[in-house]
C-alpha cells in the first residue's frame, strides 16, 4: 500500500513513543489506578474538533483510572464563551491560547498545558485529476476550488488565512465552483470528483467518513494562520477532586494520550515538532 503524504512529524512521534521505556511512557493515571479519588466521575468539555481523540482516549483511561469521564464536545467559541459566564466544567481543553488565557485572567482555570496544534493540507479527489502540487496551483484557470468560507470558525476564515498569505485569495475564490457553511460538507464535493481541489486541516483526512477517500498536498507552514493552531488542556477551578483532574491532564499530555491525537491528525505537544510549535507560537501558561 502506497505511503501517505507526511505533512507533518506523525511517523517521528509514534516512533519515538514506540521507544521510549515502558516506565517512562506510563501515564500517572495508570500508576494511580488504585488511587482513591474523592469521585468516581470527571465534567471535562473540549472543542468538538478534539472529539475524535479524547472519547477513545477517555475510553482508555476510564480503564485505568476505574472513573467515569462526562464528556462534551461542542463549538469552542459558544463553550468558552459560557465558561467565561456562569458555566462550569472540570477540565477544558480547548482551541484558541487567547480563549486559555482569558480563563486563567479572569480566575476560572487554575492552569493549562499545550495539548496539540493543528495543520492545514490540500485536498482533491484520488488521482488528483487537476495535477495540484503546491498551493498557488489552486489559482491556475479552470482548477474548480472547494471552500467553505461560512462553516464556523476558524473553519473557513482559516482556510481563506491561507489563501491570502499565500497572496492568491481573490484569484483562487474566483476559481470556487462551491462556497458552503460546513467543512465537512463540502468534503463530498472532493470526494465525489465536482471539485478539483479544498483547503481542510489535517484532521478531516483522518475521519472515518473521508480516510483514504482523496489524495493529499502538504502545505507549507508559513502559510498556516497562527490563533487556529493551538489546543490546550487546563484544569478549572471548580474541578471537585484537583487531585483527580491533574491525574487525567497527566494523561492526556503523556506520551500514550496523546497518541490519540497524533493518529486523528494533530501534532502532539510532546513531539519535537510540538515542542517547536510550543516556542514559536508562545504557548505557555499566564
Amino acid at each position: 500500500m502506497k505511503d501517505k503524504p507526511e505533512c507533518g512529524t506523525r511517523r517521528t512521534f509514534l516512533k519515538s513513543a514506540l521507544m521510549a521505556t515502558i516506565g517512562a511512557a506510563l501515564p500517572t493515571g495508570m500508576a494511580r489506578a488504585g488511587a482513591a479519588f474523592s469521585q468516581d466521575s470527571l465534567q471535562v468539555w473540549s472543542c468538538g474538533g478534539l472529539a475524535e481523540a479524547f472519547m477513545p482516549a477517555n475510553e482508555m483511561y476510564e480503564k485505568r483510572a476505574g472513573v467515569k469521564i462526562s464528556y462534551t464536545g461542542a463549538f469552542a467559541a459558544a463553550l468558552g464563551k459560557s465558561l467565561l459566564g456562569s458555566a462550569t466544567t472540570e477540565v477544558f481543553g480547548g482551541r484558541v491560547l487567547d480563549l486559555a488565557k482569558k480563563l486563567r485572567q479572569t480566575g476560572k482555570m487554575v492552569y493549562f498545558r499545550p495539548l496539540c496544534f493543528t495543520s492545514y493540507v490540500m485536498v482533491t479527489p484520488k488521482g488528483n485529476p487537476a495535477g495540484i502540487r503546491e498551493i498557488k496551483d489552486m489559482a491556475k484557470p479552470g482548477v474548480r476550488v472547494v471552500l467553505a468560507p461560512d462553516a464556523s470558525p476558524p473553519g473557513g476564515q482559516a482556510a481563506q488565512g491561507v489563501l491570502k498569505k499565500a497572496g492568491i485569495l481573490d484569484a483562487v475564490m474566483k476559481n470556487a465552483v462551491t462556497l458552503g457553511s460546513c467543512v465537512q460538507r463540502t468534503m463530498d464535493d472532493i470526494v465525489g470528483g465536482k471539485g478539483d481541489v479544498s483547503i481542510v486541516e489535517l484532521r478531516i483526512t483522518r475521519m472515518p467518513a473521508f480516510e483514504g477517500k482523496m489524495d493529499i498536498v502538504c502545505i507549507p507552514e508559513d502559510y498556516f494562520p497562527p490563533p487556529p493552531l493551538t489546543f490546550t488542556i487546563g484544569v478549572m477551578k471548580d474541578a471537585k477532586d484537583r487531585a483527580l483532574a491533574d491525574d487525567y491532564v497527566d494523561f492526556i499530555t503523556s506520551n500514550e494520550g496523546q497518541s490519540f491525537f497524533d493518529r486523528c491528525g494533530f501534532i502532539p505537544a510532546v513531539s519535537d515538532k510540538g515542542r517547536e510549535l510550543i516556542e514559536k507560537l508562545g504557548v505557555k501558561d499566564v
